[in-house]
This record gives C-alpha cells, structure tokens and sequence, in this order.
C-alpha cells in the first residue's frame, strides 16, 4: 500500500498584493526541508478573499500559474490552492492543480458564497476534479463547498476517492462550523481529509484563526493549529485507510442519489 506525503501552509495573506504573497509563499516552499509531494496553499492565496476579480483575475497563461509551474519543477512537488481566473469573459474562484511537469488540472468553486457577496463576481463551476496521484484518488474542493456533503459524497459501494482537500479562507467567528464539518466529511465518505486554512485579519477586518486541519478517515484529528502560521508535513497511509473501510463497510450501504446541475 502507498502512502503519500502532503504539507500544508497555514499563512497569513497579503490584501490584494500578489507580488509580494508569491514571493512570500515561495520562500516557505522552497524552505520545506523534509520530503514532501503535495504542498497545499490556502484559497485565493495571491490576493485574500477578494470581491475585485475585475482588478485582479489572471488567466491561465498568466503570472501566477507560471510561477506555480516554476515552483511545482523545482520542488518535484505537485501545488495546489486558489486564485483568481477569468476565462472566457468569466470570473473564477479557481483551484488550480499543478505538476511537477507543467501538466495543469483545475477545479472552479461551485458553491459560491452568497453571504460575502461571491455569487455577484464570479461564476460557479460545474464539474468535480479528481486527481490520481500514486493510486491515490484525491478529491479537490474550495472553501463554502464543504457545507454542502452531497457534492462531496461518495457514490455508494466502491469509493470514487481517498482523500478530500479543501482550501479556505473560512473567519474565525464560524471555525467552530469548519472543524466539525471536516471531520463529518471524513466520517461520512471514509476518507482522508486536508483543510488549509488562512491566518490574519484581511482589509474587511475579518479575522482568520487557521485552524487548519487533516483527519483520518474515522475522523480523528492528526492535525490542527490555530492563530499562527505553519508549516506541517504529514504521510497519509493508504493502508490506514484500505483497513477502515474493510473492517467498516458503510460505503456499500449508502443513499443512491443523483446531482443535478442547472438553474431553475
């Protein structure tokens, strides 16, 4: 059985400066000295959580995604996190998934966050990404997604994916929320879960205690921090995992269930 190596950064976020939080961010991953083949950024990580796309989007060729590709080769790492898109006359929140050999996979934001006003500047996507990494099917969500546990679930019997990663900026005042629901969706899907989170106070004055989190697929805690910023690198085992879900078969007992994607 496999294992895989992740490191999370917990960090604090430059408003709106996306110079200085790449060069910010690349000293913390270039500084990662243990061996590691994920690393794994907060959402919106070049610019905080920002309702300018129309000042700040890039696209797909732009500043950001080479310098994750840069980055992603020199490390050996595959990187993920957030940023700002615009595609096709389009705003995204857009988790961008990045490997060592500048291969690109992307994943758009569906559930866009109505209460910070998110759903009046970007568009929602429509469609999951999967990633393979070393037999490993990881799962790739942003953010207000992990309250919504049907576009996360499982399909019953054999499961789709052994690992959920959801990157945030999620305040302080609901964190309470975020860690609970982290651990459901482990519980729930039997899986691996990694949520990175943001520390700071943005320019809306909106606090963020981090409390970044990876549970096990019971949903025991092998990882938290709150209030400062880290880094933390920890190997998940895929064999922890095979031993849950054979010695628990629950999967196989699951709701059928259909997602419908549309508007009214």
């Amino acid at each position: 059985m496999s294992s895989l190596i992740i490191s999370v950064i917990q960090t604090n976020i430059h408003w709106e400066a996306k110079a200085a939080n790449l060069q910010m961010l690349e000293e913390k991953i270039l500084g990662i000295k243990d061996k590691t083949e994920i690393v794994v950024l907060p959402e919106m990580f070049t610019t905080g959580f920002s309702m300018n796309p129309e000042l700040l989007a890039e696209t797909m060729e732009g500043a950001t995604v080479q310098w994750m590709k840069k980055i992603a080769a020199q490390k050996k790492i595959i990187l993920t996190g957030s940023i700002i898109i615009e595609d096709d006359g389009n705003y995204y929140n857009r988790l961008i998934w990045m490997l060592p050999n500048g291969q690109v996979g992307y994943y758009d934001k569906r559930h866009l966050f109505a209460y910070g006003d998110e759903d009046n500047h970007y568009t929602a996507g429509t469609k999951r990404l999967i990633a393979s990494v070393k037999g490993w099917k990881i799962n790739l969500l942003v953010c207000y997604d992990l309250r919504f546990p049907v576009w996360a679930r499982q399909t019953p019997g054999e499961a789709e994916y052994d690992l959920l990663i959801y990157v945030a900026n999620w305040p302080e005042k609901r964190v309470h929320a975020w860690k609970t629901l982290l651990q459901a969706r482990a519980i729930e899907n039997q899986c691996y879960v990694v949520g990175v989170n943001r520390v700071g106070k943005d320019a809306k004055d909106i606090v963020y205690s981090g409390e970044s989190l990876v549970a096990d697929p019971m949903g025991e805690v092998l990882y938290t921090k709150k209030d400062v910023e880290d880094i933390f690198t920890i190997t998940l085992e895929k064999s922890h995992l095979q031993a849950v879900r054979e010695k628990l078969p629950f999967l196989k007992d699951a709701d059928n269930f259909q997602i419908i994607i549309g508007k009214e």
